[in-house]
């Protein structure tokens, strides 16, 4: 009898969520376009007035005395979003979008080294809640909806609706994917996709693998051996970065001389660098990496820019810095393994990344929208080294490791599971 009201459910049930999915990806399309246009606007400000970056700590400074004043909640970024998914006893105050906007623009108006995946998810989960709660929908649905938050604000801004889906899916928990969510995860990263290029405009960057060598067991090895390297880098960024978020906290309690303080540190390594290739996005090191080549450690460069700008306190994401460190340091790999570069670059964008996140379907979902599937098995390959790697380290410190017998959304709101974070 219940599996029959349960079949009778179904086509209701499955229209609800490909309307509130869909709705979601409008919101999160809507957003990350927003977001990206102006981004991109800030960059090129930035490009042309190189003395913006003197002003980076009072920018860092602005930002953290208007989330200490007005923040709240949404200073915990990422993981409140996550922790709302896992247990769905809170909410999201609709003011992390304005004020994750606000503060990763400044961020790269300025030159932090940073990226806008950050942005993009907190944007899209703070809407998805907001929604959730005006259509008033249950705690367990809310949940749902978050997740689509996550997966809307991530295909859109990446132009990756499959990999925003298995993102959505995935980033919670550690080996576990709650397929109820899978419906509406997919609706709201594909809508905010399709909105975001179709109705905006938004382009987003091409990047082309080139030549994928003939399978061999020469060039399994050199694949894999290369893997390992990007899961331990991957591992060294999560590392480092939560290390030095605990050591500006202890050293300087307040939030906003500790940005002031990181902003001031970052002037003076652009110069003991001697260049700015390692500030913003990243993403003319990421073009370098796929066509003329990088400085042998450009990687380390951009990670530990990345890792003093996201541990003093400064706005925005990690992953499209990621992004640079894995495919720069793959291009520094492939004199030494003599593989072609652009092939390497495009394992470690998205190895790198897998083994921080700890994403590993949707980063190769991810490669295969990117480069094409004509390198998918060295992809999966990548992920899959990385990932184990990588252990259990990663940028998202309330992400949680498994769960014994139940899954995610038949865990009961309010219910608390041990995270890397309890663990740490």
């Amino acid at each position: 009898m219940e599996e029959a009201k349960s079949v009778a459910a179904f086509p209701g049930s499955f229209l609800k969520w490909i309307i509130l999915g869909s709705v979601v990806g409008l919101l999160t399309g809507t957003a990350s376009a927003i977001f990206l246009i102006s981004l991109d606007t800030a960059t090129q400000w930035r490009y042309a007035r190189p003395w913006l970056l003197w002003l980076l700590p009072i920018g860092g400074a602005l930002v953290s005395y208007i989330y200490m004043k007005w923040g709240k909640s949404s200073i915990q970024g990422n993981n409140l979003i996550l922790e709302q998914i896992q247990s769905g006893d809170g909410r999201i105050p609709l003011r992390m979008a304005p004020l994750v906007l606000f503060g990763t623009l400044m961020t790269h108006l300025l030159g932090g080294s940073a990226g806008r995946e950050g942005t993009a998810v907190q944007m899209g989960g703070s809407l998805a809640d907001w929604f959730g709660r005006f259509v008033k929908l249950d705690a367990m649905d809310r949940r749902i909806l978050l997740m689509c938050g996550v997966s809307g604000g991530f295909g859109s801004v990446f132009g990756t609706p499959l990999a925003g889906t298995m993102f959505g899916l995935e980033v919670a928990v550690l080996g576990l994917i709650s397929y109820r969510a899978l419906v509406p995860c997919f609706a709201a990263s594909f809508v905010g996709n399709l909105v975001a290029t179709e109705l905006w405009g938004v382009q987003h960057h091409i990047y082309e693998m080139g030549q994928v060598p003939a399978l061999s067991g020469m060039v399994l090895l050199k694949v894999i051996i290369a893997s390992i390297l990007f899961g331990l880098t991957s591992l060294m960024f999560s590392e480092l970065t939560h290390y030095l978020k605990r050591m500006f906290t202890r050293v300087f309690a307040n939030p906003v001389l500790k940005s002031a303080v990181g902003g001031c540190l970052i002037i003076a390594m652009v110069y003991l660098a001697g260049t700015r290739d390692y500030l913003g996005l990243g993403l003319p090191l990421i073009s370098d990496s796929f066509g003329e080549g990088v400085a042998p450690f450009a990687f380390l460069g951009k990670l530990l820019f990345t890792s003093v700008t996201l541990g003093s306190g400064f706005q925005g994401g990690e992953v499209t810095p990621l992004f640079a460190i894995g495919a720069s340091l793959g291009n520094a790999l492939s004199g030494w393994l003599h593989l072609y570069a652009p092939f390497l670059a495009a394992l470690g964008f998205i190895a790198v990344f897998c083994g921080a996140a700890n994403t590993p379907i949707a980063c190769f979902i991810m490669g295969i929208e990117l480069f094409g599937s004509e390198g998918a098995l060295y992809l999966f390959i990548a992920c899959l080294v990385s990932y184990a790697f990588s252990g259990h380290s990663g940028i998202y410190s309330s992400q949680q490791i498994g769960v014994s017998k139940s899954r995610l959304l038949d865990t009961p709101p309010g219910t608390r599971l041990i995270n890397r974070r309890s663990r740490r």
